[in-house]
């Protein structure tokens, strides 16, 4: 497989409801998260098939994200982060992710607060080494 591409797919403002905060009422909440993923991948081969099965179905991995995310529960949006950047990995043509969580109005005085993690497969990596 061919290493020199860098390549990407793209998934901007994923607008999600789920429990996600520290505070008493927030445990109890459902609060809005924007989510946006950048997905790494050889694309090289889907460029020439024009198939889907040269590339990453992404209407198939965000149906999972919406699922996984509006059922989880959790503290901090890095753990939301964490688990959403796992998913993405399972894929098996993502090397490499970057997720974005963002909780739109916290803190007040801010339109929005966000963390951005990236995350690669290992075993992808050394198995192309």
């Amino acid at each position: 497989m061919d290493t020199n591409h860098h390549d990407c797919i793209t998934i901007r403002d994923l607008h999600l409801r789920c429990i996600i905060g520290i505070a008493d009422w927030e445990r109890n909440t459902r609060q809005d998260v924007l989510v946006h993923l950048t997905l790494f991948a050889d694309l090289a081969q889907a460029g020439r098939s024009d198939a889907i099965a040269d590339t990453i179905n992404y209407k198939t991995l965000t149906k999972r994200i919406i699922a996984l995310v509006e059922g989880s529960s959790f503290a901090l949006i890095e753990a939301l982060a964490t688990v959403v950047a796992d998913l993405c990995l399972e894929e098996p043509r993502v090397r490499r992710v970057r997720v974005e969580v963002e909780k739109p109005g916290a803190p007040r005085s801010a339109r929005t607060v966000g963390v951005c993690i990236e995350r690669q497969n290992h075993r992808k990596e050394q198995a192309e080494s």
